[in-house]
């Protein structure tokens, strides 16, 4: 399978953040569509990740209070970019190499959306789970010692 697969059964909905918006203006475009990530976008192109492990993490050190905290300080620069021709094993791979729990999908400079691990996690059981019925189909097909 491969993620051009997860994209089209999932959608390509983007949500973005610029890196000049505070987090707490992030956390609530999280909150009211409920998802983990926002891809930052900088002059229309993507510059980032934000995901709740920063906006976590950013609440920790500051005891609670995020105040004026902007995006820039604290979003990830360097994420782990699929292609849609990448196998979907293969990503998950990388994502559990490098614990990424989002990953934005590329073609070219062309952003086409963002999987999550929940994603992938539920593509490949849907996989395994068509290949385990395919081959329990086909051994009851399979005939008995008497050639029946």
């Amino acid at each position: 399978m491969l993620v051009s697969e997860i994209l089209r059964i999932k959608g390509n909905a983007l949500f973005t953040t610029p890196p000049n918006g505070t987090v707490l203006e992030a956390i609530k475009v999280m909150a009211q569509h409920d998802i983990g990530s926002l891809v930052v976008m900088d002059h229309g192109q993507m510059a980032g990740m934000l995901t709740f492990a920063e906006v976590l993490e950013a609440l920790a050190q500051r005891q609670g209070q995020l105040g004026d905290l902007k995006v820039s300080e604290i979003y990830v620069r360097d994420p782990l970019i699929a292609t849609p021709h990448l196998d979907v094993m293969e990503l998950r791979r990388s994502m559990v190499e490098r614990h990424q729990r989002y990953v934005p999908v590329q073609e070219g400079a062309t952003l086409l959306g963002v999987i999550s691990f929940h994603d992938v996690a539920k593509a490949v059981y849907e996989e395994q789970s068509f290949e385990n019925r395919m081959l329990k189909s086909y051994i009851k097909s399979w005939p008995d010692e008497e050639g029946q």
